[in-house]
């Protein structure tokens, strides 16, 4: 799906561009960029370092705001909410698996992933199941009570995965999910990753310089000048 008017797109980013200034200099990183995206398709952005993979990742999700145009997920127009309601929209629509995992260094593995379920104020017998039952897929129901700071990096990342999917978000952003990883790691967090993914029935867009990601993705799409294209 390329057109950004596709009638069944999840996401839809129209004319969305973003620049920043350094010194005296303007970076133009998105330059009215347009694509749409499918309940339930998994997207990969590839594109060079600096090319604006997680700046992109940063306007679907509402942590930052576009110079011009629109992101919509949902019918929901992101850009015209309050910071405070993009705050909201995150917390109970999309989950975010970020590069340096972003876990929370005084909760222990349990809190980390229930933090989005009291914040959505989930009951707690309810945030009990739910987290259990992730620990328990990710394979770290024995590291329930461990703080991160004694967690391998794998270990950490699938953390951050249950995190991210702790409230069942309509959209999944994963930014480099296996960059600080080895491969074997790499490939067991992919498994997890998109297992847990297509049971959810969530939009996944992955930025990401691996190749080996993005051959499991079902599209692929290349951040060039500022914009997204298909990958040749």
């Amino acid at each position: 799906m390329t057109d950004a008017a596709a009638s069944d797109a999840r996401i839809r980013l129209a004319g969305l561009s973003r620049h920043f200034v350094e010194g005296r200099q303007t970076h133009a990183v998105l330059h009215e960029l347009n694509a749409a995206f499918a309940a339930g398709e998994t997207v990969a952005i590839r594109g060079r370092s600096g090319s604006g993979k997680s700046t992109l990742l940063n306007l679907v999700s509402g942590i930052d705001t576009p110079d011009s145009g629109t992101v919509t997920i949902d019918g929901r127009d992101l850009t015209g909410l309050t910071e405070r309601d993009r705050t909201l929209f995150r917390r109970r629509h999309i989950g975010f698996v970020y590069q340096a995992f972003n876990l929370v260094p005084t909760l222990t593995v349990f809190d980390n992933v229930s933090l989005v379920l009291e914040l959505n104020r989930v009951a707690a017998s309810l945030r009990q199941a739910r987290v259990t039952e992730l620990l328990e897929a990710t394979g770290l129901g024995g590291r329930a009570a461990s703080y991160p700071d004694i967690l391998s990096g794998g270990e950490q990342q699938r953390v951050a995965i249950a995190r991210a999917l702790a409230h069942r978000p309509g959209v999944l952003l994963a930014d480099e999910p296996t960059g600080n990883l080895d491969d074997r790691t790499a490939a067991t967090v992919l498994d997890l990753l998109e297992r847990l993914r297509h049971e959810q029935g969530a939009t996944m867009l992955v930025a990401t310089h691996s190749a080996t990601v993005a051959a499991r993705c079902d599209r692929v799409l290349e951040l060039q000048h500022g914009r997204l294209v298909a990958a040749s």
